[in-house]
């Protein structure tokens, strides 16, 4: 399968299907990021707070894939916000992943409340600046905290990672990220197998297309621009959310679903979520 590549507003491509590793121990996330490698996902995301960026960084070492091939994505925890905190805790992830430099760092959460992601943000700019990360974004920020960030930092996320699936399409917010060059990443792209994968309406575009309903959600994010990275550690399965470049869903596939959002979050609110 071949995944498209998508181009960052600083010029740099990832792939635009990767794998993620939320709620996966670091063992487990070992074999898990394994098998996405040798199934030929080259893009990987992981965080702090996942207590899993060992696990992944041996299964990097050991897959022996030459590390410009593998697109590497961190992020920043809440407790660690702040200029001199944000630069300590990117060094204990480099050392934690066995990493030299990152492809992607985010801040994982903006905290609005605190305003500390702001420090944060330039503490960003720098490991950006020295060469130790080639692209630096966000995740979870809504279109109030990144104007904030616009228009006392200047410099514009190459990503937004927040939650998006079918039924939280999320459009004012893509729609934001499109005018300034902000690239959409999708978390929770099948809904976390809460009822999403069988909703009527999806498993009559999957039978029409003899897929599963979670190749046609992934379909979906791919053809409106997402990046997206599914979650599981189950080899089939992690096969199977691979498997989704190599046929189309048609606009009357794409309308059908667009007509299943309820502006319905499973996650946080990022306008008010603090957990440090």
């Amino acid at each position: 399968m071949s995944v498209p590549d998508i181009t960052l507003n600083n010029g740099i491509t990832m792939p635009q299907l990767g794998f993620g590793v939320w709620q996966v121990a670091d063992d487990e996330a070992e074999k898990a990021v394994g098998t996405a490698l040798e199934t030929g996902y080259r893009s990987i995301d992981t965080a702090k707070v996942y207590e899993n960026e060992a696990g992944t960084g041996r299964a990097l070492r050991a897959s022996g894939l030459p590390r410009e091939e593998v697109f590497v994505t961190t992020k920043l925890w809440n407790a660690d916000q702040g200029y001199d905190e944000t630069l300590r805790a990117f060094d204990a992830s480099l050392d934690r992943l066995g990493l030299e430099r990152l492809d992607l760092y985010l801040i994982h959460w903006p905290m609005p409340d605190t305003g500390r992601y702001l420090d944060t943000w330039k503490a960003f700019e720098k490991i950006y600046a020295d060469g130790r990360v080639r692209a630096i974004g966000v995740s979870n920020f809504t279109v109030e905290t990144l104007r904030r960030l616009f228009d006392e930092t200047g410099v514009v996320p190459a990503v937004n990672q927040i939650e998006l699936h079918p039924y939280l399409q999320q459009a004012e917010l893509r729609a934001f990220h499109a005018e300034h060059g902000i690239r959409t990443e999708a978390w929770s792209p099948l809904g976390q197998g809460r009822g999403l994968l069988d909703d009527p309406a999806l498993t009559r575009v999957a039978r029409a297309h003899g897929r599963t309903p979670a190749q046609v959600v992934l379909r979906w994010h791919l053809q409106l621009g997402n990046l997206v990275i599914p979650k599981s550690v189950t080899p089939s399965r992690i096969a199977e959310n691979f498997a989704v470049t190599d046929f189309a869903l048609t606009g009357e596939d794409m309308a059908a679903i667009a007509a299943l959002d309820k502006g319905e979050r499973l996650g946080p609110d990022p306008a008010t979520f603090h957990v440090a």
